[in-house]
Protein backbone atom coordinates (compact mmCIF):
# COMPACT_ATOMS: atom_id res chain seq x y z
CA UNK A 1 0.00 0.00 0.00
CA UNK A 2 1.35 3.28 -0.92
CA UNK A 3 1.50 6.26 1.75
CA UNK A 4 -0.92 9.12 1.37
CA UNK A 5 0.90 12.35 -0.58
CA UNK A 6 -0.63 15.04 -2.07
CA UNK A 7 1.15 15.77 -5.80
CA UNK A 8 1.44 19.31 -7.70
CA UNK A 9 2.79 20.17 -10.53
CA UNK A 10 5.61 23.11 -11.20
CA UNK A 11 4.65 25.24 -13.70
CA UNK A 12 7.96 26.57 -16.53
CA UNK A 13 9.81 29.80 -14.74
CA UNK A 14 11.19 32.18 -16.61
CA UNK A 15 12.45 34.08 -14.11
CA UNK A 16 16.31 35.03 -13.42
CA UNK A 17 18.04 32.95 -10.96
CA UNK A 18 21.02 33.82 -8.92
CA UNK A 19 23.10 31.40 -7.12
CA UNK A 20 24.88 31.93 -3.52
CA UNK A 21 24.02 33.15 -0.27
CA UNK A 22 24.97 36.76 0.80
CA UNK A 23 24.44 36.54 4.50
CA UNK A 24 23.35 34.32 7.60
CA UNK A 25 22.27 35.14 11.36
CA UNK A 26 22.89 32.45 13.52
CA UNK A 27 21.74 31.96 17.14
CA UNK A 28 21.73 29.32 20.14
CA UNK A 29 18.96 26.52 19.45
CA UNK A 30 16.43 26.29 21.63
CA UNK A 31 12.72 24.87 20.70
CA UNK A 32 10.24 26.79 19.47
CA UNK A 33 12.40 29.73 17.79
CA UNK A 34 10.34 29.29 14.31
CA UNK A 35 6.39 29.28 14.30
CA UNK A 36 5.88 26.66 11.14
CA UNK A 37 2.67 26.77 8.90
CA UNK A 38 1.63 23.17 7.78
CA UNK A 39 -0.49 22.24 5.04
CA UNK A 40 -3.99 19.97 5.86
CA UNK A 41 -1.70 17.02 5.87
CA UNK A 42 0.85 18.26 8.87
CA UNK A 43 3.95 18.73 6.34
CA UNK A 44 5.52 21.85 6.81
CA UNK A 45 5.09 24.66 4.81
CA UNK A 46 6.89 28.24 5.26
CA UNK A 47 7.77 30.03 8.88
CA UNK A 48 6.06 32.65 9.78
CA UNK A 49 7.46 33.81 12.94
CA UNK A 50 10.65 33.86 14.98
CA UNK A 51 10.71 34.08 18.35
CA UNK A 52 11.23 37.50 19.93
CA UNK A 53 13.52 35.54 22.91
CA UNK A 54 16.22 34.42 20.34
CA UNK A 55 19.12 37.00 19.85
CA UNK A 56 20.46 36.58 16.10
CA UNK A 57 24.41 37.08 15.32
CA UNK A 58 25.20 38.92 11.30
CA UNK A 59 27.77 36.71 10.04
CA UNK A 60 29.13 38.50 6.39
CA UNK A 61 31.41 37.41 4.00
CA UNK A 62 31.91 38.43 0.31
CA UNK A 63 30.37 37.43 -2.59
CA UNK A 64 30.94 34.26 -4.08
CA UNK A 65 32.40 32.55 -0.64
CA UNK A 66 29.25 31.40 0.98
CA UNK A 67 26.52 28.53 -0.01
CA UNK A 68 23.61 26.10 1.12
CA UNK A 69 23.74 22.68 -0.65
CA UNK A 70 20.69 20.36 0.50
CA UNK A 71 20.93 16.66 -0.14
CA UNK A 72 17.87 13.86 0.34
CA UNK A 73 18.80 11.10 1.75
CA UNK A 74 16.46 7.74 1.36
CA UNK A 75 16.76 4.51 2.95
CA UNK A 76 13.73 2.58 1.20
CA UNK A 77 14.93 -0.25 3.27
CA UNK A 78 14.62 1.90 6.72
CA UNK A 79 11.88 3.61 5.95
CA UNK A 80 13.82 7.16 6.30
CA UNK A 81 13.82 10.20 4.40
CA UNK A 82 15.52 13.15 5.52
CA UNK A 83 17.75 16.31 4.02
CA UNK A 84 20.97 17.45 4.42
CA UNK A 85 21.54 20.94 4.25
CA UNK A 86 25.23 22.66 4.58
CA UNK A 87 25.86 25.88 4.53
CA UNK A 88 29.89 26.64 3.76
CA UNK A 89 30.37 30.40 4.91
CA UNK A 90 34.28 31.83 4.27
CA UNK A 91 35.63 34.82 6.25
CA UNK A 92 38.35 36.08 4.45
CA UNK A 93 41.96 37.19 6.09
CA UNK A 94 42.84 35.00 9.02
CA UNK A 95 42.61 37.28 12.46
CA UNK A 96 41.89 36.80 16.20
CA UNK A 97 38.41 38.06 16.10
CA UNK A 98 37.56 35.71 13.03
CA UNK A 99 39.23 32.43 14.76
CA UNK A 100 37.48 33.05 18.12
CA UNK A 101 33.72 33.33 16.12
CA UNK A 102 35.03 30.18 14.21
CA UNK A 103 35.72 28.27 17.01
CA UNK A 104 32.37 29.17 18.81
CA UNK A 105 30.25 27.79 15.86
CA UNK A 106 32.42 24.56 16.11
CA UNK A 107 30.89 23.78 19.19
CA UNK A 108 27.21 23.42 17.25
CA UNK A 109 23.97 23.45 18.82
CA UNK A 110 23.03 26.49 16.17
CA UNK A 111 19.45 27.73 14.57
CA UNK A 112 19.85 30.33 11.87
CA UNK A 113 18.70 31.94 8.86
CA UNK A 114 20.19 32.35 5.29
CA UNK A 115 19.55 35.15 2.66
CA UNK A 116 20.22 33.24 -0.74
CA UNK A 117 21.35 35.55 -3.79
CA UNK A 118 17.48 35.78 -4.66
CA UNK A 119 16.93 37.54 -1.72
CA UNK A 120 14.56 34.51 -0.10
CA UNK A 121 15.33 33.69 3.52
CA UNK A 122 15.30 30.06 4.35
CA UNK A 123 15.32 28.56 8.44
CA UNK A 124 18.01 26.70 9.44
CA UNK A 125 17.52 24.20 13.33
CA UNK A 126 13.98 24.51 12.72
CA UNK A 127 13.22 20.64 14.56
CA UNK A 128 17.08 20.34 16.01
CA UNK A 129 20.48 21.99 16.36
CA UNK A 130 22.72 22.71 13.26
CA UNK A 131 26.24 21.50 14.26
CA UNK A 132 29.53 22.12 12.41
CA UNK A 133 30.68 19.32 10.54
CA UNK A 134 33.82 20.96 8.83
CA UNK A 135 35.80 23.61 8.77
CA UNK A 136 39.62 24.73 7.53
CA UNK A 137 42.06 27.47 7.87
CA UNK A 138 44.10 28.94 5.10
CA UNK A 139 47.06 30.72 4.63
CA UNK A 140 47.71 29.61 0.84
CA UNK A 141 51.49 29.45 -0.81
CA UNK A 142 51.35 32.58 -3.56
CA UNK A 143 50.16 36.53 -2.89
CA UNK A 144 47.48 35.70 -5.16
CA UNK A 145 45.77 32.64 -3.12
CA UNK A 146 43.16 32.67 -0.33
CA UNK A 147 43.70 33.50 3.50
CA UNK A 148 40.57 32.48 5.27
CA UNK A 149 38.37 30.34 7.59
CA UNK A 150 35.89 28.13 6.84
CA UNK A 151 33.12 26.54 8.05
CA UNK A 152 30.28 23.88 7.00
CA UNK A 153 27.14 23.88 9.27
CA UNK A 154 24.97 20.88 8.75
CA UNK A 155 21.07 20.90 9.51
CA UNK A 156 19.26 17.70 9.26
CA UNK A 157 15.51 18.01 8.65
CA UNK A 158 12.43 16.15 7.09
CA UNK A 159 12.40 18.07 4.27
CA UNK A 160 14.15 20.92 2.36
CA UNK A 161 14.76 24.28 3.76
CA UNK A 162 11.88 26.17 4.96
CA UNK A 163 11.46 29.44 3.21
CA UNK A 164 11.00 32.25 6.08
CA UNK A 165 7.98 34.82 5.65
CA UNK A 166 10.33 37.91 4.60
CA UNK A 167 8.87 39.75 7.37
CA UNK A 168 9.67 37.63 10.12
CA UNK A 169 13.26 37.43 9.01
CA UNK A 170 13.96 40.62 8.85
CA UNK A 171 12.15 41.36 12.19
CA UNK A 172 14.80 38.95 14.54
CA UNK A 173 16.26 40.54 16.53
CA UNK A 174 20.35 40.76 16.04
CA UNK A 175 23.01 41.42 18.55
CA UNK A 176 24.96 44.96 18.07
Amino acid sequence: MACSQTLIGIAQDCSTSQGGIVKAWLTNFADGIFSVSADTEGNPVIVTGVSSGATFYEYNFRKGTGSMTSTLNIDDANGINYVSTEILLQFNRQETTKRTAIAALALGGLAGIVKDGNGKYWAIGVDEPVNATAGTAQTGTAKTDGNYYQITLTDDYKSFPLEIEKSAAEGITVAE
